[in-house]
């Protein structure tokens, strides 16, 4: 018998998965219909809306974890605790008692942990805190009663790992009640050893000191892969020195995992010893949402009430659910199948270690030739033989300058390969690192072989970029320093070739003024350098960064040419410079130009009013007398000089019938090479090119670029030239109406024999002077 709520649960989540995962409005169908309200498939839209409301075509698509059939039965665990819960009591109480047993008695076999109790949290930190209660109850017996007095007489003790998650011990003593006191942080190794392993020397020292003093060692928390590196602690060592102490021993961390194969290595099989260690089956198997695991042994159920391990309430044991569906789900053999896959992904990933630019920090696991660990961090760092150039001795902020190329090195790999999985992980000693845990994300975003070749054959085709960058970043700083106008802003965040800031040469203007033209200058500069046919990224470097109104350059490669850049880039600025300065002087000339035409133009209008009479000036009278008696003003007019800025007469135009006077321009000196076509800028010619292109200027590509926009004259071939611009005015005269000069582009020229008149470019026709 077919409990019909269970089919249609079933059916519903299906469907829903469906319309969330496919995201199709066509996929949307009506589930069942309220009586009030929107029905399900509407507000479902909203939900994926809502996902995806952020979402730009252009921007690169999130990870998204890869939700399979062992994903569904996760999330239908969630629905059926819900409709299990309105059961009667009875019923739910052996519902839950077989859902809880099964569970805990599937994992304890799976992982090898005999006799042992579950407790299944949502936080990964409250296993842990949940066996501290529990050791705090057992080591003071009247801790129930009294309470937190009791602690007066022996102080308790808790121990962890340098390399524990941050913030962990912290948090056990601010939910404890405890003083950060009885919080002692035990270093990793300096001599021998990994430099991510306890050391346990150490640790028994500072145990022997805390008994003399009279205090309670009371836990220890060890480490089966440590958060950053994946190393393993010597948990065997650190179960004899719980037991010679009388503390307990917790264990967590992703190597545990490994629990589950055929072959363990020694070090995490001594954690099947242990007193409790936490799981995280959620990302190991992919399953959404489901809870994690703390599993520990204790003969006492009371205390386990007490410290609340176990509850009495039956709708808490129903977190087990989801895990109970998956794990039938996936069987024995399809979970040891997902975690021997994540495993044996790092084989190929390994590959890197012939790289003689890539520093690996491996897990204690690998160097002593054991089973492979989960976990593969490595870091760029430079090289130690480098054609062409050498970074030793590079500058005092080496080190931030490589986290810096590190941390773009994760960022690429993870746009290019977004199946890896790869993150970025902060280690104390080692800096910023490139993190490849298989066994945290292959189930989840589907990592498959061909993703872990992929990986590796991107990491190759990236080092030479970063070895590039780094031994350049040198030669950009030098060639920025031999230009006065460039300034080199020092940026050790920045993965690139550096940062430049062009400095105008503006002495007269105050600092607010002068900030204002540093940022106009430079920001046209950048969106000039963005218009260049280069592979070079130009920005304004970090979202967040603390250097402002400069110019950043991105990652290089082996043929870029440093000096070509750098005088392009004051080339362009000095350009930017001179036009914004011409166009000021431009406009303070037509300003007062303009005040002296009018003067003139007042001085002129009474000189005519004075030669014609006031007869002249009476509309009809005027008009009558002029047709008897015609008056042939003496008045001229006026033409404007910008190049000049001076007022001039017009009467030479109008006897030679051509404006004259005009200043041709400079002709701009043109490149002494030319670039290939097809060839970009920036680019050296020592890999296959033409050695003349290794000798092209980068002013020379600057002045081409001007004199694209801006045509200059040249003598032998037709003229193009680009004289003064002039504004005539001509005063009117009623009794001889003036016919206005001809204007032609072009230069004054004889071709065969006949004269051409020409009009410069810029200059303009006369204008007639009214006088009114």
């Amino acid at each position: 018998m077919v409990d019909p709520t269970l089919a249609e649960m079933g059916k519903n989540l299906n469907e829903a998965m469906k319309i969330l995962e496919d995201g199709r409005n066509n996929a949307l169908c009506v589930l069942f219909q309220t009586s009030s309200g929107q029905d399900v498939a509407s507000i479902l839209q909203l939900v994926q809306n809502l996902m995806h409301d952020d979402e730009e075509e252009d921007k690169p698509s999130h990870r998204m974890q890869n939700v399979g059939e062992q994903g569904h039965m996760a999330l239908l665990g969630h629905s059926l605790a819900a409709y299990i819960s309105v059961l009667d009591r009875e019923r739910l109480r052996k519902l839950i008692t077989r859902i809880a047993s099964d569970t805990t008695l599937w994992l304890c076999r799976l992982f090898r942990y005999e006799s042992g109790s579950a407790y299944y949290h949502e936080d990964d930190r409250e296993g842990l805190l949940k066996v501290c209660r529990l050791v705090l109850n057992t080591r003071y017996e009247d801790y129930s009663t009294e309470g937190y007095t009791v602690l007066n007489s022996r102080q308790p003790v808790i121990y962890q790992s340098a390399t524990c998650r941050p913030g962990l011990g912290q948090h056990l003593c601010s939910q404890l009640g405890l003083p950060l006191s009885s919080l002692c942080t035990v270093p990793c190794n300096t001599m021998f050893g990994s430099q991510h392993q306890m050391d346990i020397a150490l640790l028994d020292k500072l145990i022997r000191e805390d008994v003399e003093t009279g205090k309670l060692p009371l836990l220890l928390i060890a480490n089966a892969g440590t958060p950053g590196a994946g190393h393993t602690d010597k948990l065997g060592r650190l179960k004899e020195l719980c037991e010679q102490y009388g503390m307990w021993l917790h264990i967590e961390g992703v190597n545990l995992a490994t629990l589950a194969l055929w072959e363990v290595s020694s070090p995490v099989t001594a954690a099947t010893r242990s007193d409790s260690m936490t799981l995280t089956l959620g990302p190991w198997l992919g399953l959404p949402a489901v809870p994690a695991v703390t599993l520990y042994r204790h003969e006492d159920p009371a205390l386990s009430l007490a410290a609340g391990l176990t509850s009495s309430q039956p709708v808490e044991k129903l977190r087990a659910l989801p895990l109970w569906l998956s794990l039938q789900y996936l069987g024995h053999d399809g979970i040891v199948e997902k975690i021997r896959h994540a495993v044996e992904s790092n084989v190929m990933i390994l590959d890197v270690w012939n790289l003689t630019c890539v520093s690996l920090t491996f897990p204690v696991l690998q160097v002593e030739d054991e089973l492979n660990s989960p976990v593969v961090v490595f870091r760029f760092s430079q090289e130690t033989k480098s054609s062409g150039g050498s970074v030793e001795g590079y500058f005092a902020g080496e080190r931030e300058v490589l986290d810096s190329l590190n941390r773009w090195l994760c960022e690429r790999l993870a746009q290019l390969v977004p199946s890896s999985g790869v993150d970025i992980v902060e280690l104390e000693d080692e800096g910023t690192c490139v993190r490849f845990t298989p066994l945290m994300t292959a189930a989840a975003l589907g990592t498959q072989r061909c993703d872990v070749d992929l990986l590796v054959e991107r990491l190759i085709e990236l080092i030479p970029v970063l070895n590039c960058t780094l031994r350049l970043r040198l030669d950009f700083r030098e060639e920025v320093y031999r230009h006065s106008a460039l300034s080199y802003i020092e940026d050790l965040n920045w993965p690139g070739l550096g940062a430049v800031r062009y400095e105008p040469r503006i002495e007269e203007l105050n600092d607010s003024k002068r900030k204002l033209e540093v940022e106009k200058i430079n920001s046209e500069l950048l969106v000039k350098l963005q218009e260049l046919d280069a592979d070079l990224i130009f920005s304004t470097g970090l979202e967040f960064g603390p250097e402002k109104d400069c110019i950043f350059i991105g990652m290089a490669t082996e043929d870029l040419d440093v000096a070509e850049l750098v005088d392009t880039i004051a080339a362009l600025g000095r350009d930017i410079e001179e036009n914004g300065r011409l166009l000021e002087n431009m406009t303070e000339v037509v300003r007062k130009g303009i005040q002296e035409a009018e003067l003139q133009l007042q001085k002129d209008n009474q000189d005519k009013l004075m030669e014609e009479g006031v007869l002249r000036q009476i509309p009809l009278v005027g008009s009558v007398l002029n047709w008897f008696s015609p008056f042939q003003s003496t008045v001229k007019g006026r033409t404007f000089n910008l190049a000049a800025g001076s007022l001039d007469s017009t009467e030479p135009t109008y006897s030679m019938k051509a404006q004259t006077g005009g200043l041709a321009s400079p002709e701009t000196p043109t490149s002494s090479a030319k670039r290939l076509p097809g060839q970009r800028l920036f680019r050296r010619d020592g890999a296959g090119g033409s050695d003349s292109h290794s000798e092209t200027s980068s002013v020379g590509q600057a002045e081409d670029l001007s004199r694209e926009r801006f045509p200059q004259p040249t003598t032998p071939t037709p003229p193009s030239p680009v004289p003064d611009e002039a504004v005539s005015v001509v005063p009117e005269s009623p009794e001889t109406p003036q016919r206005p000069p001809t204007q032609e582009n072009g230069e004054v020229g004889t071709q065969e024999g006949e004269e051409e008149e020409r009009e410069p470019v810029g200059q303009e026709a006369p204008v007639e002077e009214t006088g009114r």
